[in-house]
């Protein structure tokens, strides 16, 4: 071998070394010392929605070949005690999807340093989310999905009745117009009820904040329920009862208001947006959604679903970069179109849906109207858990002639003092 040879066969050698080195430093910079990050994200889903997410996270492992997502699906039942199970035994997921957020502040990752700015991030969705989601200043979650109560009614028994729905927020119901016409499509139209009611704390509550009222005062530091709003709600629901418009076999005989209303005997069903998937079934008769009616305001109740990262994961900032694109306009807006869901980002208050596209812009319209009140009660769900059933059996004692609206508000008012007493 000549000189030259041999000095031409070590350049090349020592050249395929330095781009070896250069391609491992690349990797490792990409890659994490060349290991897949691997993020477990628990996860429940109320429909279709499961589907969708696989196919979310697979548009992003291919862009992101550094990342493997592990969906770990249990049932929303299971969701509260898996997460805390996991928390408990030092084995938090990267993240979950979550419905109570105030339960889980305390574990969470703190997004804010993770995301370019955070009042920008916040601004992106609807303002009566916010308490859901920002807890001390911290970013403590962001939102997925957006839920509202609303009105679902049944259009055949309307028209047979002659009875003209709102169609626009500028031809809103008063409550004593919403009454006349749920008679008349009762005595015109052969509904047998004018309205059925989920049995729920948070349904109720929708009158509540329509008459100006809350469950606290807007501080959190004391019960508001029993104020004279709150003891009008109470006598207008009972009233409701009282005069057959509602069938009293919902609260206090357990018979499921979504049967009722599919049996096409009942003129309306007020109810959470994610009805709207479940009837899309319904061909005995038409259905749609319009404008819930008005005390001294509008409003609905605020919910939804969260994403939310945890402390001790050793995924923070990747499960923080991962939620920042599953909230992005683009994913987001898709994952909630396919899903029948609605976002809460406020640039897809508009979606393309396959089915009830008009109706879920019905239910947004009732979310931008919505008192601040309702979120600032909801949000506190830690205090929230310990009160509702309670909220739920005085509302029954009034239904059932056990007690008067004002002394079971101010039995419930006790109660709620001492649960923030007690925190």
């Amino acid at each position: 071998m000549t000189r030259k040879t041999w000095f031409k066969m070590s350049i090349s050698a020592l050249l395929t070394a330095v781009l070896i080195l250069l391609s491992a430093c690349g990797d490792a910079g990409n890659n994490a010392n060349g290991k897949q990050k691997s993020l477990d994200f628990l996860w429940f889903s109320d429909g279709k929605e499961g589907e969708v997410i696989k196919e979310v996270i697979k548009e992003y492992e291919q862009s992101n070949t550094n990342v493997k997502i592990n969906l770990i699906e249990v049932g929303f039942k299971d969701i509260q005690t898996k997460l805390k199970t996991m928390l408990s035994g030092g084995k938090p997921p990267a993240l979950s999807r979550v419905t109570d957020t105030g339960s889980f502040a305390n574990q969470a990752v703190d997004l804010t340093p993770y995301v370019q700015n955070a009042e920008q991030f916040q601004d992106q969705f609807i303002d009566s989310l916010k308490p859901y989601y920002v807890m001390d200043n911290k970013l403590v979650a962001a939102p997925m999905d957006v839920t509202a109560n609303g009105l679902i009614y049944n259009k055949t028994l309307f028209d047979k009745a002659g009875v003209k729905v709102p169609t626009s927020p500028d031809e809103v119901w008063t409550w004593d117009e919403y009454i006349a016409a749920l008679k008349q499509v009762m005595d015109k139209g052969g509904a047998r009820y004018g309205m059925v009611w989920d049995v729920t704390p948070h349904r109720w509550s929708t009158l509540l904040y329509q008459n100006g009222g809350s469950i606290l005062t807007e501080d959190g530091s004391a019960a508001a329920i029993n104020s004279e709003a709150g003891i009008r709600s109470m006598e207008m629901f009972k009233q409701l009862h009282q005069e057959g418009i509602m069938p009293e076999s919902v609260w206090l005989g357990g018979e499921n208001p979504n049967n009722l209303f599919r049996s096409g005997t009942v003129a309306a069903h007020w109810a959470g947006n994610w009805m709207i998937s479940n009837y899309k079934d319904i061909t005995d008769f038409e259905w749609g959604v319009t404008y819930m009616p008005k005390g001294t305001q509008r409003s609905s109740v605020p919910g939804g679903k969260f994403l939310m990262a945890f402390k001790g994961s050793g995924q923070e900032e990747e499960a923080a970069k991962f939620i920042e694109y599953l909230t992005s306009k683009e994913v987001n807006s898709k994952y909630n179109q396919e899903s029948l869901f609605m976002s809460p980002r406020k640039d897809s208050s508009t979606l393309n849906y396959e089915f009830g596209k008009e109706m879920f812009e019905v239910f947004s319209d009732e979310l931008k109207n919505s008192s601040p009140l309702a979120a600032n009660d909801w949000s506190r769900q830690t205090l929230i858990s310990k009160i509702s059933t309670d909220l739920k059996n005085h509302i029954m004692d009034v239904l059932s002639d056990k007690a008067t609206p004002q002394d079971a508000l101010d039995q419930m008012a006790k109660q709620i003092n001492e649960a923030i007493g007690s925190q």
